[in-house]
């Protein structure tokens, strides 16, 4: 008799594309079977604001990569983003009463404690993030179990989400007929897909650009540090580019990806781009150095961001494993450079890894979330 396939799924429920990857797990491996991208409906400024429409978004991206998995596709992980996800320390105590040996128990107990946190009305914890056990004063330790202790104290980094946005974002999934296994930042998901456990120990960031807001995790060893979220975004570049040149939103978003570049000085005062015009009106040109200053301006703002951030958990010279640029926003020529100049570490694009028969065309930091969430999935299973 044939075995049923386990599926691994994960929703990246973006503001511009929502993205679906489906695997299967087979000899405790992850392998690819199928992805589709559809184009979002339903989002304003990176929040739900017609719960139906991306619900008819998710069941568009199901039907498109649905004939991978033969219509059995029944649950997914899904990302959740935005500006309503914050990250914050938190710290839970637990006592023991006597010296005693750490059990299991103890340590979920103490988790449980720390989970705990007094939230502002509609907010909710998300994920908990453990950085270290204190056992007894002596701070440092990263599994307590069979340690003699009386009082067991934990570390943690909170990842807070807004109630309402996450109920919207499970509500549209369970009309699009999926269930939820869980909810995930996506800044760890592209995290998760890109950078291999081993190669977080000497320090790493992942800088996740979407089009309306961009993630940010950090982390040392084991440990996460930070999860913060910025509004500054891919869509922040368009504008300008559309302010600056006198163009629409779409024609702007045309010139950025055909000839944009975030390096200031990239391009020589005398070449010159056509310009998207309407028919009724006479071709216009402008500078391409112009072009280039427009989109390095906002991208020294991103990242002097990033670097403010680096600095809040004091990271800003400790991330010798690296920057890691994922999302769609990254795919704008020259941002590893002015990430470098400002970070002062090494940048590179974030690329899945870890998924078995992953195809070449998805080789693409957009696809990070949705292939880190499908590798949460399998994780779960």
């Amino acid at each position: 008799m044939a075995v049923k396939p386990i599926y691994a799924a994960g929703l990246d429920a973006g503001s511009r594309q929502t993205r679906l990857v489906i695997c299967v797990l087979e000899n405790s491996r992850i392998r690819f079977v199928g992805a589709s991208a559809v184009e979002s409906q339903g989002w304003a400024k990176g929040r739900i604001a017609d719960q139906q429409a991306f619900a008819e978004a998710v069941t568009a991206a199901l039907r498109d990569a649905d004939a991978f998995a033969s219509g059995a596709l029944q649950s997914v992980v899904v990302g959740m983003g935005g500006p309503t996800v914050r990250g914050a320390n938190g710290r839970g105590v637990l006592e023991l009463g006597y010296v005693q040996e750490v059990q299991q128990t103890d340590v979920r107990r103490v988790m449980e404690r720390a989970s705990r946190v007094q939230l502002m009305e509609d907010r909710m914890v998300l994920q908990l993030f453990p950085q270290d056990f204190v056992v007894d004063g002596h701070p440092g330790h990263r599994d307590p179990r069979k340690m003699l202790a009386s009082c067991l104290e934990i570390n943690v980094h909170l990842v807070t989400a807004s109630i309402q946005e996450h109920n919207a974002l499970i509500g549209a999934v369970n009309a699009a007929h999926l269930a939820v296994e869980e909810s995930v930042f996506e800044g760890l998901a592209a995290c998760y897909a890109a950078v291999l456990p081993e190669n977080r120990r000497q320090g790493i960031a992942v800088v996740d650009i979407g089009a309306e807001s961009t993630e940010l995790v950090i982390y040392y060893g084991d440990a996460m540090h930070l999860a913060s979220t910025g509004r500054i975004s891919g869509d922040h570049f368009t504008r300008d580019l559309a302010q600056g040149l006198c163009l629409s939103f779409e024609d702007a978003e045309l010139v950025k990806m055909e000839f944009g570049c975030a390096l200031a000085k990239s391009a020589h005062e005398n070449i010159l781009v056509e310009l998207p015009t309407p028919e009724d009106r006479q071709p216009r040109e402008a500078q391409r150095s112009l072009v280039n200053r427009i989109l390095g301006a906002r991208a020294e703002e991103l990242f002097r961001f990033v670097r403010g951030e680096f600095a809040r958990v004091g990271m800003e010279r400790s991330l010798i494993g690296g920057v890691f640029l994922c999302g769609g926003g990254a795919k704008l020529p020259g941002l590893c450079d002015v990430a470098e100049d400002i970070l002062q570490c090494q940048t590179r694009f974030g690329l899945t890894e870890g998924i078995q028969d992953w195809p070449l065309e998805l080789n693409d930091p957009a696809w990070c979330t949705a292939a880190g969430l499908a590798m949460y999935s399998a994780k779960l299973k």
